[in-house]
């Protein structure tokens, strides 16, 4: 059985970034670049081992991380050198002694690789020597004369690929042919693939499907764009078969009288937890006001001395033109969808801190874009996934976690009122909403939009 060891790429300087840090440790959706990248290994069943080679500079940076995160597969942190071929060498020593080795290097800041493209890595190593991770040429590829001004040949896009990473190999073959490149007295360094490739072209190297949201942050602008890969993507529900253990746990629940946050409680109970429904018709409690909230969830701790989640479920939809909306309406729709988060967002702070707890509220799926008759519905639910990604960035030293549930159109009173009868077969039932976010209060992930989608409950 061989052993799979993943080698984080995390020692460069990010000097094309321009900030005073490198790339690597700048946040987006509430975590370091490198948070993003060693979650993605330490979370693969198939990962058993990483390794971790960094600049001498941020090595008690990432051994504090380390400890943070709890990334019990992180077995060595090692110092990296000036050239990446040269990380790559370290890696490669550190493990040399075990011939059961694959080594799979990643670059550190590709953080939105996927588990289906580590798991193919893996899977073809079990045939392959050597294994490249590629997406297609969608652009037509241009070679140059060497003034770099004149077009010398357009190879055929057919047969081009952009290389990505992981990249993966037996320990004995990339071993092999960083032994013969150091002798090389005109050795120039590309990439691992690109040593194999070179020093043993004999050896075939597979080609497995990348994906164009594994992209490398390069450049400031990327940040942006990864920021928004992340929120876009997020973390996709799928439908499992799993049991919801729940005992022993605490939840509270607003907007828990009908709909989505009912079924969450339903879902919750019936996994063994304490859970807690507030609502203005249910029992009186208005999140607009923030002395509610504080009472109701003091209510909760003095009977069960914890409290482990807190979902806000409350919203008001108002279908209709802004102008024709008095203000009364306006200020009802603001209020809730936005003053009660933030009211239930600062008073949970102290509960879930002292539990390690989650944080979950609800978007929409028009928070993309802002759409006629939706205006104030949107902008607000636009908000929730701001707030949330920076509010998890904020409580993440006290190790909690915000998330937000982003479902596709929900079979629910409040949509009933502003749409009328709809094919059912269109819509998610409120009940596989409520699933998706007791999977999300059990994961350890904080700062996602999750989505939850129709065709995720279609077999």
């Amino acid at each position: 059985m061989r052993k799979n060891v993943a080698v984080v790429l995390a020692g460069g300087s990010g000097t094309r970034v321009g900030t005073n840090v490198p790339k690597q440790f700048l946040k987006v959706a509430g975590k370091t670049i490198v948070e993003h990248t060693l979650d993605a290994f330490q979370k693969n069943r198939r990962i058993d081992e990483i390794a971790i080679v960094i600049h001498p500079t941020y090595v008690y940076t990432i051994e504090d991380m380390v400890l943070a995160n709890n990334w019990d597969k992180v077995r060595k942190i090692l110092i990296g050198g000036a050239q990446r071929y040269e990380s790559s060498l370290v890696a490669i020593r550190a493990y040399e002694d075990d011939s059961r080795v694959n080594l799979i290097f990643h670059d550190v800041v590709r953080p939105l690789v996927s588990q289906r493209i580590i798991d193919d890595v893996i899977e073809a190593l079990e045939q392959y020597d050597a294994v490249d991770t590629a997406i297609s040429a969608v652009d037509t590829i241009i070679r140059t004369r060497d003034d770099g001004r004149f077009i010398d040949a357009i190879p055929d896009r057919s047969y081009l690929r952009r290389g990505q990473t992981p990249q993966g190999f037996k320990i004995n073959i990339i071993k092999r042919a960083y032994e013969i490149a150091l002798r090389d007295d005109d050795f120039s360094a590309t990439d691992d693939c690109g040593i194999v490739l070179k020093y043993l072209p004999g050896v075939p190297i597979y080609i497995v499907d990348g994906e164009e949201s594994n992209m490398k942050l390069t450049y400031m602008e990327d940040i942006f764009l990864v920021d928004k890969l992340f929120q876009l993507r997020s973390e996709s529900f799928r439908r499992t078969d799993a049991d919801f253990d729940l005992q022993g746990q605490v939840l509270v629940v607003f907007g828990g009288n009908s709909g989505i946050g009912k079924d969450i409680i339903k879902i919750a109970t019936g996994a063994g937890a304490k859970a807690y429904a507030f609502s203005r018709s249910l029992n009186g409690i208005d999140i607009r006001v923030k002395d509610a909230v504080d009472n109701a969830l003091n209510d909760v701790y003095e009977m069960e001395g914890k409290i482990d989640y807190v979902v806000n479920a409350s919203a008001i939809l108002r279908k209709e033109p802004l102008m024709n909306m008095d203000d009364e309406s306006i200020r009802q729709v603001i209020e809730t969808n936005y003053l009660g988060m933030v009211n239930v967002s600062i008073s949970s702070f102290s509960y879930l801190k002292e539990t390690q707890g989650q944080l979950l509220h609800f978007t929409s799926s028009s928070y993309t874009r802002g759409r006629a008759f939706y205006s104030l519905y949107s902008s607000t639910k636009a908000g929730v996934v701001n707030f949330v990604q920076a509010l998890a960035e904020e409580w993440q030293p006290f190790d909690i976690r915000v998330n937000c549930i982003n479902p596709e159109r929900t079979k629910t009173p409040m949509r009933e009122k502003n749409f009328g009868l709809e094919p059912e077969e269109t819509l998610l039932k409120s009940a596989q909403v409520a699933e998706a976010a007791i999977h999300t209060l059990l994961s350890d992930f904080t700062g996602q939009v999750v989505d939850v989608r129709l065709t995720d409950f279609r077999i």
